[in-house]
């Protein structure tokens, strides 16, 4: 017995140091390197872009990740929303690499500007960044970067406007710049500049070709961005960047951080629901089709109160359509024009005139609907043959509207006193002057000059009132 008590501690000594070995083992095993955030930037940079990167980067916050990653590939976007992700990443105690990839895609325009906000700006070969100029679009409002073309001229300024244009090396190298313009343009145009020389500062990267970017619609491939120090590191795969910047120092807020990527879990950070959801209703061609059900539906409604479905449908799709339309570049006039010529349309139903009014009308819907997002950013425009086909469809209506029209004048008529005149009767009783006959089925008083006999047939001259003038069909 003493024996067996003098063995039970060191048993259970020997069995936590194994465990607390194994648990050691356990913990060496883990990476040390934390968790990578990657998140993707495709197409158009609008608000629900710009909703799901501040999302991403208070999910890398909160969750303590070693580093955000976003692959981009975009042709530019809105300036609001470019501001906003630039603002996010600024402001992120997570570092923050931008990544150009794959192969063949771009970072043009407010690609631009994010790339020189990030902490780290990688391309992947055959990838171009860019053509960062302010356009000029209906509407006016603050500038937004976007390509405008190559001067030859330093002094001339581009336009300015609320969102940047389609960019490319194509575009940039083919189109001619436009001339000096107004002193608020070259205000937008300056503001622009200062904007990404301050972002090339902060960052240690090349301020002159930032500029010209954004004044002469600068344009450069992966490798030559590299030589002009523009971006830090050209990188094929996801493997070679995170090798390449393991161990770099970067400026986190007022703090210098050194990289370790070693080891690091790569985890996806998908857009919520809402996020969606914003996505699909801020798109031009989605919250053209609900203005136009909304409208219809308000107006059908009034045609038919009661009804409940039409109104309650439309009124969603207004609110719906109003809340998407106030996040995109709206031009007033347009939106103005489309609605009076739906009312137009509608009213060629109610007081028909031969079509002026219905001709009125579409092209009214036409215009307004070309020019309602009068923008050059790919994604946030409205297709031309969206258009065309509801404007075709409105045309075919109107044209089957004329065309019962001109069938209901040609119709006989089949009531009134014209229809009554002609037709042939029975007299009901005899009498001299005045007396009843039967015409349509329906008995009726009538006068005629002489005596009529009871069965005689007459044939209706007149009508005066509600009395028919008749006489005696031989």
């Amino acid at each position: 017995m003493p024996r067996s008590r003098l063995r039970t501690p060191a048993l259970l000594a020997a069995a936590a140091g194994a465990l607390l070995a194994a648990l050691g083992g356990l913990a060496q095993e883990e990476p040390a390197g934390g968790a990578l955030l990657r998140m993707e930037i495709r197409g158009a940079i609008g608000p629900a872009t710009s909703a799901y990167v501040l999302e991403g980067l208070e999910q890398a916050r909160a969750s303590n990740a070693a580093l955000v990653l976003i692959e981009m590939d975009t042709p530019g976007g809105l300036d609001s929303a470019m501001r906003e992700i630039i603002k996010g990443i600024l402001s992120s105690a997570v570092p923050v690499v931008t990544w150009v990839y794959p192969s063949g895609s771009r970072a043009a325009s407010a690609g631009t500007y994010i790339l020189y906000a990030s902490h780290v700006a990688a391309m992947a070969p055959a990838t171009n960044l860019g053509a960062a100029t302010p356009v000029s679009i209906g509407g006016g409002g603050p500038p937004l970067p976007g390509p405008a073309g190559t001067p030859k001229d330093d002094a001339k300024d581009p336009q300015s406007g609320d969102q940047d244009g389609p960019s490319t090396d194509d575009d940039a190298d083919t189109k001619s710049a436009p001339a000096a313009g107004t002193a608020m343009e070259k205000k937008s145009v300056n503001d622009a500049v200062a904007y990404i020389r301050g972002l090339a500062e902060l960052r240690g990267r090349n301020e002159d070709w930032a500029e010209q970017a954004v004044r002469q619609a600068e344009s450069l491939s992966a490798e030559a961005a590299l030589e002009l120090n523009v971006i830090d590191l050209v990188a094929a795969s996801r493997e070679d960047l995170l090798a390449a910047i393991d161990g770099r120092v970067v400026k986190v807020g007022n703090e210098e951080l050194t990289l370790a990527t070693e080891g690091l879990v790569v985890e996806e950070f998908e857009a919520d629901w809402r996020t969606k959801l914003l996505a699909t209703i801020t798109d031009p061609n989605v919250a053209y089709m609900l203005l136009l059900a909304g409208v219809y539906g308000l107006i059908l409604e009034g045609y038919n109160p009661g009804a409940l479905v039409p109104g309650i449908v439309g009124a969603i799709c207004l609110l719906i359509a109003l809340f998407a339309f106030q996040v995109l570049p709206v031009n007033y006039a347009g939106l103005g024009l489309i609605l009076l010529g739906v009312i137009l349309m509608i009213a060629e139903a109610f007081a028909p005139s031969f079509g002026a009014l219905g001709l009125g009308g579409i092209v009214a819907f036409v215009i307004g609907s070309i020019i309602l997002l009068d923008s050059d950013v790919p994604g946030f425009e409205i297709s031309r043959i969206l258009i065309g086909s509801v404007a075709a469809v409105a045309g075919s209506l109107l044209l089957g509207l004329m065309y019962f029209l001109v069938r209901s004048f040609r119709r006989p008529v089949v009531s009134g006193a014209e229809q009554m005149v002609g037709s042939t009767g029975e007299v009901l009783e005899d009498f001299l002057g005045a007396g009843q006959v039967f015409v349509h089925g329906e008995r009726w008083q009538a006068h005629a000059q002489g005596e009529l006999k009871r069965g005689d047939q007459v044939r209706v001259t007149g009508m005066r009132g509600l009395e028919l003038e008749v006489e005696r069909q031989d």
